[in-house]
């Protein structure tokens, strides 16, 4: 790709970034939207969460993991668990992290090995 075809993809991309957002700032008065409509958008965060997180937890490297050994899996379930158990943000994150962090622990290669076998 050369300099202008980079250019003109970046001006493009922000012409498109800049008329989608603007659609919710042209009207004068608030657009009216059904009521289920308005109930299905409360669940909008959680679900873009969830479509982001859960292929991190289930794949890796685009396939689907065949073990229980995997450090994410218990890091996911600790974290909820602490999630559920005391309501708190921070101390989930940590939670998952620190679990994360101990689960896959130090991998010790022996002579002639790999890391990655």
């Amino acid at each position: 790709m050369s300099t202008w075809e980079a250019v003109v993809a970046i001006v493009g991309l922000a012409l498109v970034t800049i008329v989608t957002r603007s659609f919710f700032l042209i009207p004068d008065r608030e657009v009216p939207l059904p009521g289920w409509v308005k109930q299905g958008l409360r669940y909008a965060p959680l679900a873009a969460l969830a479509a982001v997180v859960a292929p991190e937890l289930v794949m890796s490297q685009g396939h689907l993991i065949h073990t229980l050994k995997d450090a994410r899996l218990y890091a996911a379930l600790t974290s909820t668990a602490y999630f559920f158990w005391r309501r708190d943000i921070l101390g989930t994150i940590l939670t998952g992290t620190a679990d994360a962090g101990t689960a896959a622990g130090p991998r010790l290669v022996k002579p002639g090995e790999t890391a990655g076998s």
